[in-house]
């Protein structure tokens, strides 16, 4: 077992209790003739040794006789039990969440001023910094209460992270205006019971609930409208759009795939042969570093060489010969630049509602096609003559297709549009309602579109008549739902944060802050310690479900010979 390294104080300091009388019967306090709290605790400053010597109360018949009061700002120095200040755990979670260190760059930082370790720097931030986060936030009811009594009531926002491995999902309320995370939780059933409990503290608040935001899950309205019965319940207009796009991003997907392999059959060979030659036989392209590639000359002399394979075969080229092979080296690099742009363009991946990859590969291969004819038409090349060619055959097949998928496209903006009216001329939710309706059952009223748009305009009255009745209320709250897409709960955590962290202590990861580091020292100091402790152990108890969640062999069999032995040292009783 290695020695624990031994820590020699830079400054000693005994502190007194801050009372001079006894809190219970207001008699004179004495001190005790010990010392109580006696530590050796690593801060940012140096290596200090403190200790507290405790007070009582004088009249034997008191309560307060048998107390000792401690001096509080001793007891800010750092924790019961820790020999680290409440300053290195501030720092290390600033470290880790404002600037995104990895756990070495932590210890790193920290390792010129104190002793620690990697692993326990990890300890720290898990165990205890993300635990004094949580009781920090539940120090907010004022600020809560203020924004409730300015606006009537609360908005609060839910919603989820999809679940890794089979494990529940993580679900969060907070509050839209202040940011507050009201609960968080995993939950192992998106029904209506689930979300019934996981609603109900909520709903016992002393402020009303104005209204709720969400997405549209099975489970969750009718348990908003049990729980909540008098809130609005706004459904997420992202979430509508998207939905209404699904039909139209999946026929823009197939249509993307059948024009990419059009464009591979009728150029593939051209854009293949560019990306051959630009590559060296040695399969190095631009090398840095501090030992580079050398940069090839590309220079043309004013008199250049026709080069042979022998020096007498040198032979002085006229002015205009120099001229034209110049012009022809310039016209080929042009070439090569739209080639390695229409390649690019085969690669395009589209995100809905409104980023469409076919759509948007049919219009930019469309540019380069046009180009094409326009350079060709000024001077010839037998690579842009194919380039333009087989861009111009294989889009012509598509037509047709690109302007159905365009005009659904038009309509999918043109419902955005109503749904986000221009600030110099606000709606109420009826008028855009209507304006809504109005516009949707034109779609549905015309006759002379294709059997694939007229899906798609039931498919848009269909999906809008399922999200109607929580879809305007944000236009009647005096705007606060309004930027709904602002407003809506991030759920990606600090930056470099991997879904699955997240899903292991992304109740703790996504709680607000302090915005210093000072305030964040000064707000720590005033965590109670009991209620440290209760969510000290409300994370262990969490993390003990992802004990066996490693791809580590050394941990997973570590975690398995422990088991094991926890599992014999059971009573043995007949099997078989």
């Amino acid at each position: 077992m290695r020695t624990p390294k031994k820590l020699y104080s830079d400054e000693r300091i005994i502190y007194h209790s801050e009372l001079s009388t006894c809190p219970r019967c207001e008699r004179p306090l004495v001190m005790h003739n010990y010392l109580a709290w006696d530590k050796t605790v690593q801060t940012l400053g140096g290596v200090l040794s403190i200790a507290s010597r405790p007070g009582h109360c004088v009249q034997t018949t008191c309560s307060g006789h048998t107390m000792r009061l401690l001096s509080a700002q001793g007891q800010q120095i750092a924790m019961p039990g820790s020999t680290y200040g409440y300053d290195v755990l501030t720092r290390i979670g600033w470290l880790r969440q404002e600037r995104r260190d990895t756990w070495a760059e932590v210890q790193a930082d920290l390792a010129l001023r104190i002793h620690i370790s990697v692993s326990h720097v990890r300890y720290l931030y898990q165990s205890v910094y993300l635990p004094l986060l949580a009781c920090h936030e539940r120090q907010s009811w004022e600020r809560l209460a203020q924004v409730a009594e300015a606006n009537g009531g609360l908005l609060i926002a839910l919603d989820g992270l999809a679940p890794e491995g089979g494990e529940p999902q993580l679900w969060f309320i907070r509050e839209l205006l202040t940011g507050l995370t009201l609960r968080s939780g995993w939950l192992s059933r998106q029904d209506q019971a689930t979300f019934e409990a996981f609603l109900q503290p909520v709903s016992a608040l002393d402020w009303p609930i104005l209204a709720v935001l969400s997405d549209k899950q099975r489970g969750l309205e009718p348990a908003v409208a049990s729980v909540l019965p008098n809130s609005l319940h706004q459904f997420c207009q992202p979430h509508y759009l998207k939905n209404l796009a699904e039909p139209l991003h999946e026929a823009d997907s197939a249509f993307k795939v059948a024009l990419r392999k059009a464009v591979w059959q009728e150029i593939g060979v051209l854009i293949r042969s560019e990306q051959a030659n630009e590559t060296p036989k040695h399969g190095l392209l631009t090398t840095t570093g501090l030992l580079p590639t050398a940069i090839p000359k590309t220079t043309i002399p004013d008199s250049a060489e026709d080069t042979s394979s022998t020096p007498s075969a040198k032979k002085e080229l006229l002015p205009a010969e120099v001229i034209e092979r110049a012009e022809t080296r310039v016209a080929d690099d042009l070439i090569v630049q739209l080639l390695r742009r229409t390649r690019y363009l085969l690669t395009l991946k589209g995100r809905p509602p409104f980023c469409l990859a076919g759509i948007e590969t049919y219009q930019r291969l469309q540019e380069v096609a046009s180009l094409s004819s326009e350079l060709l038409a000024h001077r010839h090349h037998p690579s842009l003559t194919c380039l333009a060619e087989g861009l111009q055959t294989s889009l012509s097949h598509f037509t047709d297709q690109y302007q159905e998928l365009q005009q659904g496209a038009t309509w999918l903006c043109d419902i955005a549009a109503i749904l986000n009216p221009p600030p110099e001329r606000p709606a109420t939710g009826k008028q855009v309602a209507q304006r809504l309706r109005t516009y949707l059952d034109q779609r549905l009223q015309q006759s002379d579109i294709s059997p694939r748009l007229d899906a798609f305009s039931k498919h848009l009255n269909k999906v809008s008549t399922s999200y109607w009745p929580g879809l305007f209320h944000c236009y009647d709250l005096e705007g606060h739902f309004r930027d709904t897409q602002r407003r809506l709960l991030r759920t990606t955590g600090q930056k470099g944060q991997t879904r699955r962290t997240l899903h292991r202590t992304g109740a703790w990861e996504l709680l607000p802050r302090p915005p210093t580091e000072a305030e964040r020292l000064v707000a720590f100091r005033q965590v109670p310690l009991t209620a440290l402790a209760d969510e000290q152990q409300r994370l262990r108890q969490h993390r003990k479900r992802f004990r066996l969640h490693t791809r580590s062999a050394r941990r997973a069999k570590a975690q398995l010979d422990q088991l094991r032995l926890q599992w014999l040292a059971l009573s043995s009783t007949p099997t078989g």
